[in-house]
């Protein structure tokens, strides 16, 4: 079970990277336990909970920010049967405003029958806030 569970992350990862959103469509399950800190001024932070919505946030994180000042690293990945957890560091900039943003995150994943059906997601959302701000 950790081995499937390991092998869904890494196509996870290899997708989001890739920006293969069809992929990403297919690695979500149909309903999605989506968890993102609420933060208003962010507009690619909401609400999710199907397939698609999740694969689009992607997208719409590309739309707002600028693309090639986006970088992530993970620093440690655990996983416990469905479980997996991903820790590392994230950076970027917000294209509207310019400014940048960076920090810590972890990353809590769940995976039933090769899809993942939980996706939590805990950032510094306070940087985030703040890049977008005017």
């Amino acid at each position: 079970m950790a081995e499937a569970t390991r092998a869904a992350v890494q196509e996870f990862i290899a997708a989001r990277v890739a920006g293969d959103t069809g992929r990403l469509v297919a690695l979500f399950a149909d309903e999605v336990d989506w968890m993102l800190a609420e933060n208003p001024g962010v507009p690619w932070i909401r609400p999710r909970s199907t397939a698609a919505e999740c694969a689009a946030q992607f997208q719409e994180l590309m739309e707002y920010t600028v693309p090639e000042d986006a970088r992530a690293s993970v620093d440690t990945f655990l996983v416990d049967g469905t479980d997996a957890v991903l820790m590392g560091h994230l950076s970027g900039t917000v294209r509207a405003t310019g400014k940048s943003f960076e920090g810590p995150f972890a990353l809590r994943l769940t995976v039933e029958d090769g899809r993942i059906t939980r996706h939590h997601l805990y950032e510094n959302s306070l940087s985030i806030a703040e890049a977008c701000a005017p």
